[in-house]
């Protein structure tokens, strides 16, 4: 395995190896003792398995709030997703910077998410799957959001969402 940096603080992808032969592929999606060694400080509470019908399907900007915060490890295992991360983290020298990359089924590639930064992507695919590990159980009491289009963050998508819940859509604009 090995990092590569996204322009946040703390916020990268991991590249798995993949091996493939006649039989199919194998690759390992998370190694407690390698994200160690790379500097990851993540152990896994739970996995969630996310199914998206349609292409240009937007879920987030999500977080949750101490002390139920999760850092997350996002890997797209079916279609293709553009997946940004928020950095909310006051303290941090990215603070209201975020970052986008593209992950899809079959590239090897994670999203790891610290603690404080926002999450969310758009499909860019019809049955597109996302894995989702986090570090602390989801806590729908310190669920939190920002707007996928809050002007304060200029985010690029790379189109508008056709399927979005209406909380996604309607998160206040966000006050710095």
């Amino acid at each position: 395995m090995r990092v590569i940096q996204t322009g946040l603080q703390g916020s990268v992808i991991v590249q798995s190896p993949l091996y493939a032969d006649e039989r199919g592929s194998f690759t390992t999606t998370y190694d407690l003792h390698a994200f160690r060694s790379l500097g990851i400080a993540f152990g896994v509470a739970e996995d969630h398995l996310v199914h998206n019908a349609q292409a240009n399907t937007l879920r987030g900007l999500h977080f949750q709030q101490v002390p139920s915060a999760q850092a997350k490890l996002i890997r797209c295992v079916r279609g293709r997703i553009y997946d940004v991360t928020l950095d909310l983290r006051r303290d941090s020298p990215t603070y209201m910077r975020w970052a986008a990359t593209k992950l899809h089924e079959g590239d090897g590639r994670s999203l790891y998410i610290p603690v404080g930064c926002a999450h969310g992507y758009l499909t860019l695919e019809d049955d597109t799957d996302v894995l989702y590990y986090v570090d602390a159980p989801y806590d729908p009491g310190r669920g939190r959001g920002v707007r996928w289009n809050d002007p304060v963050f200029a985010i690029e998508w790379p189109a508008r969402p056709v399927v979005i819940t209406e909380r996604d859509a309607t998160y206040p604009d966000y006050l710095p």
